[in-house]
């Protein structure tokens, strides 16, 4: 008897992927295709800033603002490399100069001002230019009298500034100030991760607070946390579900809805 053998059909890369909450492997375009969530689990992947900016905005109505600021080396600092090639290092790979974009734009033909951070750059860590990027866009909501939306998410401040980092908490923080005494606006949108110093300062402050479906949203990490009061903590700790239960939150919105929410509370409030 004579056999004859099939050449194994090779599967192309990059077709599938896994999934970091349900831990499948799920295909790749069907994650795209559901807005970077997962099918299996719905668990909300990281997304880019650009990528954030098309889903919630109406087409070509977004106009970027102070695209051109970058950050300087105050302390001259260096790690495993200087902190000016680890800058344009995140530069090259996300295509962005830091990790804020903020402008103006449009949510079912309703003029905003809106800021959105993007974890693929050092963290979304907070240093001085993304301080001054969010202090500008609030002002501008501020000027405006438009309502102001920040999609927020970061690992931190950015301990290559040092107190040149800390010092936005102060300066984002007196810039809503200024907002809420003028009557604006503020909706905060959390995302996985948002904690330390972004939560501690403007992402904290607004009028709605909205997170994505179980995103990390805590000051100091769990682990931490365990470390330091010597206790177990509750299931569930520092997700969106927990904080919502516990008052922290005003909702927990699924990404394919969160255009239509914002909408919604921009024409409540006007």
């Amino acid at each position: 008897m004579r056999f004859t053998f099939r050449r194994k059909k090779e599967m192309p890369d990059g077709l599938w992927m896994k999934c970091e909450g349900c831990e499948k492997p799920v295909f790749k375009k069907a994650v795209e295709d559901r807005l970077h969530v997962c099918p299996e689990c719905s668990y909300h992947f990281k997304l880019p800033a650009r990528l954030r900016l098309k889903t919630l905005l109406d087409p070509d109505s977004f106009v970027e603002r102070h695209e051109n600021l970058l950050p300087s080396d105050p302390l001259k600092f260096a790690d495993q490399m200087p902190y000016p090639e680890r800058v344009a290092k995140h530069q090259a790979a996300s295509g962005l100069n830091e990790a804020i974009v903020v402008g103006e734009g449009r949510i079912l033909g309703k003029p905003l001002a809106i800021g959105v951070m993007d974890f693929a750059f050092m963290g979304a860590s907070m240093g001085s230019v993304v301080g001054e990027k969010v202090t500008r866009i609030v002002e501008l909501a501020t000027e405006k009298k438009w309502p102001l939306v920040i999609v927020c998410a970061s690992g931190g401040a950015r301990m290559q500034e040092g107190i040149l980092s800390l010092m936005q908490l102060s300066k984002t923080s007196a810039a809503l100030a200024r907002l809420h005494a003028a009557g604006g606006l503020y909706i905060s949108v959390m995302t996985n991760p948002t904690t330390a110093g972004v939560l501690a300062s403007f992402a904290t402050l607004a009028d709605i607070i909205i997170a994505e479906p179980k995103a990390l949203i805590g000051f100091t990490g769990p682990r931490v946390i365990k470390e330091t009061i010597k206790k177990s903590l509750p299931p569930g700790f520092q997700t969106s579900e927990f904080l919502l239960e516990h008052g922290f939150l005003d909702r927990i919105v699924s990404r394919e809805n969160l255009r239509d929410e914002i909408a919604k509370i921009i024409e409540y409030c006007q």
